[in-house]
């Protein structure tokens, strides 16, 4: 019987450093300054010779291709967050990559404060800045797209976050502890895939595990394969053990991209289930001495009234386990599955029903 388990991880902000649970302690990237009152194979390195003369690694070539599609974000919040209830200002640093030549830019949402930065600023690989405005974000999904008043920008180019294999090349590119050392590129490997932590505000599941040095003020920047490619959205980090790193898959943010920079805003489809991994309900049956059809899927245990899946007939005790061409294995599956979809989109949903499969129609 296979099984998919996540880690069972607690992300804490950076800023606050706090312990949330007994198990292994996660930090979002967020970078606070100061307070005031006012996809592919990685077996060999490739070495080429540039028209001086100078090797160039991999590495190399990637961050010169990359380079001008990061950004610096800085932002001020306003916060009564003190023993006297005074507001204070304060300053912190993130990290974005430019997704479209007429000034859109992708970041983590926890960079912008889920949306309650009083300014955020973007800084640009040629040392010019200008004010950026929040036109989405979603601290669920941990992204946000900031716009700037500015054309002729370089974006970066986003791979297949599917083809991405442990083992692969992973660069990350990011502004750690700060402008001062702003674009710093750190190497490593992808160490594991479809990862589940949990942070203040939501359960983030599918993300890509690196050993890449990350840090605070690295959040929002790209994590990157050996075609310098945007594979990842670099969001977290262990603040206990060493090089352990997390990115949001870039597939995930590609519709959410392409959403916003053409209507404005991002609309997230659901099914509307309550649903479990089938391996832990399998386990759980099986330890009640019941049987199960199948132990891979999303085990139903309640349909949402007036919801795309009650409207198209699933029911509570299916076990969905194919969405279009997707097949479903686990919760992280069918989440990062409907990242691909938007309102009236019409797909045929696979269920195993006591045994047998059942085709749906679905439209979200």
């Amino acid at each position: 019987m296979s099984r998919k388990r996540g880690i069972g991880l607690v992300v804490v902000v950076a800023v606050i450093c706090s312990v949330l649970s007994s198990f292994l302690t996660v930090v979002l990237m967020r970078n606070n300054l100061s307070s005031s009152s006012s996809g592919s194979s990685t077996a060999q390195q490739s070495i080429s010779i540039n028209s001086e003369g100078k090797s160039t690694n991999v590495y190399q070539a990637v961050t010169e291709k990359a380079m001008p599609s990061v950004v610096g974000i800085t932002t001020t919040v306003m916060s009564s967050d003190n023993m006297f209830s005074i507001p204070t200002e304060s300053e912190g640093v993130g990290t974005g990559i430019v997704v479209d030549s007429n000034g859109y830019i992708l970041t983590n949402s926890h960079v912008i404060s889920d949306g309650e930065a009083k300014s955020v600023n973007v800084l640009f690989n040629d040392g010019s800045s200008i004010d950026g405005q929040v036109v989405w974000h979603d601290s669920q999904l941990d992204l946000a797209v900031v716009k700037v008043n500015k054309t002729g920008l370089t974006p970066a180019e986003l791979g297949d976050s599917e083809k991405v294999s442990i083992g692969d090349i992973a660069i990350a590119i990011g502004n750690p502890l700060g402008l001062e050392l702003q674009r710093t590129v750190t190497q490593g490997i992808i160490s594991g895939l479809d990862r589940t932590i949990k942070t203040e505000s939501a359960t983030m599941t599918g993300l890509i595990q690196t050993d890449a040095s990350i840090n605070s003020g690295n959040s929002g920047g790209p994590l990157l394969n050996e075609s310098g490619q945007v594979i990842g959205i670099n969001t977290a980090k262990t603040s206990e053990g060493e090089s352990l790193g997390f990115a949001i898959p870039i597939n995930q943010a590609k519709e959410i991209i392409e959403s916003v920079i053409n209507n404005g805003s991002y609309e997230k489809v659901t099914l509307g289930i309550k649903g479990y991994d089938a391996s832990t309900y399998a386990a759980y049956a099986q330890s009640q001495g019941q049987q199960v059809a199948t132990d891979e899927g999303v085990y139903v245990g309640e349909v949402v009234d007036d919801s795309p899946a009650q409207k198209s007939g699933v029911k509570a005790g299916d076990i969905l386990v194919k969405l279009d061409d997707t097949k479903l294995t686990s919760m992280s599956d069918l989440t990062k599955c409907l990242y691909g979809y938007k309102s009236g989109d019409k797909v045929t949903l696979v269920v195993n029903r006591d045994g047998k499969e059942v085709k749906l129609k679905v439209t979200f």
